[in-house]
């Protein structure tokens, strides 16, 4: 049997096998097996592994920057609230009338119910609902909304509509505004922050701005004299019915005239408050009773159930709420830049100071977790330079520790994950993790080269000695985190994170 050699392939065989045993040293099957590949990959394609790691940084920079930061995580348990109003009601009647009636109402037709809470109050009725986790928040608010307006006429004569607020465990307060301004009065304050600071604060995305705290709403006041309207033969209710029935802004259609078409309406309301008092009540007798002859209509105030005060002067607070997923530092930030726009054009005497700000809590746990990782570094670079004195080592175990923070902020924002004070504290936790690892990689591989080997085959040797060792004990810190699965509640929210950010 003949065998036919091609020429020059004997040649680039031995090439081949010379390169590979340069590479790896003598033959040694168990370095194919378990984490060496990616270890010999490395050493063949260097650059390649330089280029990917720029690549995690500069991806877990763009992660840092982008990614929302608060100062917990997104607790997903979400809350309607149902807020039934009528004067007049005692707390047992609003009970009895209205929320046992709204409260079966609501487990007969609104899905996913956790379970109820109601409070009721003098005139005032409250009821909390509280939802499964995996509920869908519009739905739930369409049937909210739905049957309140069903059952609305079982409800005692003249009930209104309930106010329907949806909120969640994370609508927190994160920053607050203090109003204050010299010659500005409560009422002043109250509707400088109603009709103009609210409404631009409102268009920050990811902010809720609810009314004011402090300061005096404006009412227009009827004070009757009972002494007058006795005389008279009248009450307080034909004082009321003369004004909301003399009051009154009508439509009337339209009018042609000629080839042009009017718009008519019927405007009995006074321009002025003052004039309110020259509406007539009743004729009796050839004489005409008006509202000024028992009583006087001027501006007034409701009754203040809270007052604000800042350096001892009264004033006005708004709270700025963060709604939903969104990150705090951006809403913190962008409050702050609205402010000189709300400015322009309002009184040049208000002032609006920032009092609260949670995004000095965030930025405190951030550097905090910064200047750890930095110390850590830092500390195991100079050990490893004193004790191995190799600087190639130092900027190993210095670069490896950002890039592995870098990394899992890739991951942490691609799962969704916000950067907060539980994942923080997770990635703070695993620094000491990666120094142990670092430490005992670089160490091992010197001990390598101590005992003659060549530089590619001790950094062989040395991964195939440390990588099961490292890789159980990596799997022995992350079984520790298996229980954080079956938390329910707020602990659920809260710890996941954590262990997310460790594993």
């Amino acid at each position: 049997m003949e065998s036919s050699i091609v020429p020059g392939a004997s040649d680039e065989y031995s090439r081949s096998r010379f390169q590979a045993k340069r590479l790896r040293g003598p033959f040694d099957p168990r370095l194919d097996r378990g984490f060496m590949w990616i270890v010999k990959l490395a050493l063949r394609r260097p650059y390649t592994f330089v280029v990917m790691s720029l690549l995690l940084l500069l991806l877990g920079i763009g992660s840092a920057i982008q990614a929302p930061k608060d100062i917990f995580p997104y607790i997903n348990i979400p809350v309607v609230t149902v807020v039934w109003t009528y004067s007049g009601l005692t707390p047992t009647e609003m009970e009895g009338r209205v929320v046992t009636i709204c409260e079966r109402a609501l487990t007969t037709t609104v899905n996913d119910i956790e379970h109820t809470e109601s409070e009721s109050y003098q005139g005032v009725a409250v009821v909390r609902v509280y939802f499964q986790p995996t509920v869908k928040v519009e739905l739930a608010l369409a049937q909210i909304t739905s049957i309140v307006q069903t059952i609305l006429r079982i409800l005692p004569p003249g009930s209104f509509p309930p106010a329907i607020i949806k909120y969640d465990a994370s609508s927190v307060p994160i920053v607050q505004l203090s109003l204050s301004g010299e010659g500005l009065s409560e009422a002043d304050l109250y509707d400088l922050g109603v009709a103009f600071i609210r409404p631009r604060l409102a268009t920050v995305q990811g902010a809720s701005v609810p009314l004011p705290y402090g300061g005096k709403v404006r009412q227009v006041m009827v004070d009757t004299d009972p002494n007058l309207l006795y005389a008279k033969h009248l009450s307080a209710t034909d004082v009321a019915t003369a004004i909301s029935q003399q009051n009154l802004i009508l439509p009337a259609g339209t009018a042609r005239i000629g080839d042009r078409e009017y718009v008519v309406k019927l405007n009995s309301s006074p321009t002025k408050i003052s004039a309110l008092n020259d509406l007539p009540i009743r004729a009796t007798n050839g004489s005409v009773v008006f509202i000024k002859d028992v009583a006087q209509v001027r501006e007034g105030y409701a009754v203040q159930t809270n007052i604000v005060r800042q350096n001892g002067k009264r004033g006005a607070l708004l709270s700025v709420l963060k709604n939903g997923n969104t990150s705090t530092l951006d809403i913190v930030d962008s409050v702050k830049k609205a402010i000189p726009r709300v400015l322009a054009g309002l009184p040049p005497t208000l002032k609006i100071t920032p009092l609260f700000d949670q995004s000095v809590f965030v930025r405190s746990s951030i550097s905090e977790v910064v200047r750890e990782a930095t110390i850590a570094a830092g500390l195991t670079g100079l050990m490893i330079l004193l004790f191995l004195g190799s600087w190639r080592s130092t900027l190993i175990v210095c670069t490896s520790i950002p890039l592995s923070i870098a990394t899992s902020l890739i991951i942490l924002t691609a799962l969704g994950e916000t950067i907060n004070v539980m994942t923080l504290g997770g990635l703070a936790l695993a620094v000491g993790i990666l120094v142990d690892d670092a430490t005992v990689e670089i160490e091992n591989t010197h001990r390598n080269m101590a005992e003659k080997k060549p530089l590619v085959r001790a950094i062989l040797d040395s991964a195939q000695q440390v990588a099961a060792p490292a890789f159980v004990s990596t799997l022995s810190i992350c079984i520790v985190f298996i229980p954080v699965v079956l938390l329910t509640g707020a602990a659920k929210f809260l710890f996941t994170p954590l262990a997310m950010a460790v594993a």
